[in-house]
C-alpha cells in the first residue's frame, strides 16, 4: 500500500491553462462583488473602526467557504491550493471593500 502512494507523489498533475486562468477570473469577479456588497453592508449598519475591518475579514471567509461548498470534495480539480483561494486577492477587494464602506457610510449616517 505505501509502494502505491509513493507512486501517486511522483506522478505529475496537469492542469489546464485555459480553464485555470478561467476560474482565477470567476473568483476575481466573486470576490469584487463581495466586497462591494459588504462594504455597502457596513456602512448601512454604520460599522467604524476594527468592526468595519472584521466584518470584511468576515465576508471573505464566508465567500471562500462558499467556494469550497460549491467545488465539494473535489476541490482540486478546480483550484491549485485552497489557502491561495482565500489569500489571492486578499488586498485588492479590501481597497473596494473601504471605497463603498465609506461612501455608503457618508451617505447615510453624515449627510
Amino acid at each position: 500500500m505505501s509502494s502505491l502512494k509513493a507512486k501517486d507523489k511522483s506522478e505529475p498533475v496537469a492542469y489546464s491553462e485555459a480553464a485555470l486562468r478561467n476560474n482565477a477570473v470567476v473568483v476575481e469577479y466573486c470576490r469584487t462583488s463581495m466586497a462591494a456588497l459588504s462594504g455597502s453592508t457596513a456602512g448601512v449598519l454604520g460599522l467604524t473602526g476594527i468592526y468595519g475591518f472584521a466584518f470584511y475579514v468576515f465576508a471573505v471567509v464566508i465567500l471562500w467557504v462558499m467556494f469550497m461548498l460549491k467545488s465539494g470534495s473535489n476541490w482540486s480539480k478546480y483550484y491549485v491550493s485552497r489557502q491561495s483561494l482565500l489569500t489571492n486577492g486578499f488586498f485588492g477587494a479590501l481597497f473596494t471593500y473601504v471605497l463603498f464602506w465609506t461612501f455608503i457610510y457618508g451617505m447615510v449616517h453624515v449627510y
